[in-house]
């Protein structure tokens, strides 16, 4: 689970290093807000619309080599992508990163259930923590050194993520030895619930629109009010340093009340939070942000557990698209979101993302519990509360 988790940390790294680098591409070339949101959605869509492929990959002939792999190219793509002259290449290699990602997360995620014998809501927040913790490490980092180096920083930040990916190279013999355990995963044969998977993947498409918006526009916003580009990415790295953590809080909290209930109460918080961030602001704005980084960010593992559980013949292709669908529809939100405010402004265009996860209460309070489990299963103990 520590290879895993530090192998997620890298990759979220790469993937979380592309918000870093709007503000400074936006100067660069002269982009609108559509135009920056674009990079966002060149990462999130290259990773979405493939990861579900990966996923049946690893599903149907296993596909270690993912793992190290896919970290490798988050870094070049990444890295490349920083120090390109023009933008149409930024694009290119913005998506090649993303692939990147998009090849580590299935077969990752499927490894890290293995890994988690029966308290898998624990154990995939602990997988999850990694990511998380890259995605705002990656955030801040490459923000940092762009300021001091200029664009380059960004290629220097990939450095450590290429390195990770040659260390993961030599662990994959040992990842190829986790099974899952007796008892734990033996669900029968036709049991995928696909309308309970789509239900569910409304939630996370609901909630994706928000949290994508905010990822490509809080440190424009600040600007917008007068703030500095520095001072943007500290408070992306402080919402996304809230939600590593809610990631350790929440998987917990999932094994002991379920992980429907903790998924509902999560996304009936995110629109009032949000609204207090846009129209509050301050101090209390900033508290307000990083809830909702605790929310979303905290609840990643919730849904990926409740996908595979949803679909457990497919495990690989669950975690693909929970996390797959969550990237591409944020992805096409934060544009859109990016579009309005070039029509109108920036604070409209935050306040309609906001209403969305308000939508998608509905649809947890529908969500039916994960099929039964079979006879054997059910016999054994410490079983996962999915209600």
């Amino acid at each position: 689970m520590s290879a895993l988790s530090g192998g997620h940390l890298a990759v979220d790294f790469a993937s979380g290093s592309v918000p870093a680098l709007i503000p400074f591409m936006t100067d660069r070339f002269h982009l609108g807000y559509a135009l920056a949101a674009m990079l966002l959605l060149t990462a999130t869509a290259s990773s979405s619309l493939v990861q579900p492929l990966f996923g049946l990959m690893s599903d149907r002939r296993g596909a270690l080599w993912l793992i190290p792999g896919g970290t490798m190219l988050a870094a070049i793509g990444v890295g490349g992508a920083a120090v390109s002259p023009v933008y149409p290449l930024v694009l290119l290699l913005v998506l090649a990163g993303g692939l990147g990602v998009a090849a580590f997360h299935p077969e990752g995620s499927k490894f890290a259930s293995y890994a988690s014998g029966r308290k898998r809501a624990s154990g995939m927040s602990y997988f999850n923590s990694g990511g998380n913790a890259g995605y705002a490490l990656g955030a801040f980092a490459t923000g940092q050194l762009v300021v001091w180096l200029g664009l380059v920083g960004g290629l220097v930040a990939m450095v450590p993520v290429l390195l990770v990916s040659l260390a993961l190279v030599r662990v994959v013999p040992h990842l190829s030895q986790l099974a899952p355990e007796a008892g734990v995963t033996a669900f029968d044969r036709g049991d995928d619930r696909r309308r309970a998977m789509a239900m569910l993947g409304f939630v996370i498409a609901l909630r994706s629109v928000a949290w994508f918006t905010l990822l490509a526009f809080v440190p424009l916003w600040l600007v917008s009010l007068g703030h500095s580009k520095a001072d943007g990415n500290r408070l992306l790295f402080l919402m996304l340093l809230a939600g590593a953590v809610g990631t350790l809080i929440l998987g917990p909290v999932a094994d002991r009340i379920g992980l429907r209930v903790t998924l509902a109460i999560t996304q009936a918080a995110l629109t009032p939070l949000m609204l207090v961030f846009i129209y509050v602001g301050g101090a209390a704005g900033v508290v307000a942000l990083m809830l909702v980084g605790v929310c979303v960010v905290g609840t990643f593992g919730v849904t990926m557990v409740l996908s595979q559980l949803y679909l457990p013949r497919h495990v690989g292709m669950a975690s693909g698209l929970s996390v797959g669908l969550a990237m591409g529809i944020g992805g096409i939100a934060a544009v859109v979101s990016g579009a309005l405010a070039d029509a109108i402004d920036l604070r409209t265009a935050l306040t309609i993302s906001a209403c969305a996860p308000a939508l998608g209460v509905l649809f947890c309070l529908r969500l039916p519990a994960p099929a039964p489990r079979t006879r054997a299963q059910s016999s054994s103990t410490a079983l996962l509360p999915v209600d």
